[in-house]
């Protein structure tokens, strides 16, 4: 799956209503990492993860990108596992920022 360039989805993530939706799913999810305490691990989180990707045709519909439905709060190991099929970051130079994108450890 190709990433959303970020041009078009810095304004979606630095939204108000992406804001909002963030700060209330996390708080609803008490700040855990959901796949974790689904196997009894307490773990914090640290990205919310839209279950079905953001693409350029969709990020305008609030169905998709809003609803709680398709979010998941997800800590570090998770999530770069749902998008790497592994725990650990990709060759050790790219992570995610605070919003979720990609970027190389050097960008930081």
């Amino acid at each position: 799956m190709a990433m959303v360039p970020r041009n078009i989805s810095k304004p979606f993530y630095r939204s108000k209503q992406w804001q909002k939706c963030r700060a209330g799913y996390i708080k609803s999810v008490g700040g855990l990492c959901e796949r974790c305490l689904s196997k009894g691990k307490i773990k914090r989180g640290y990205i919310v993860h839209h279950q079905k990707y953001i693409t350029e045709d969709n990020i305008g519909d609030p169905t998709i990108t809003l609803n709680w439905d398709n979010l998941e709060y997800l800590c570090h190991d998770c999530h770069n596992a749902e998008h790497f099929g592994r725990t650990e970051v990709m060759n050790g130079d790219v992570t995610f920022d605070s919003r979720g994108q990609l970027i190389k450890k050097s960008d930081r």
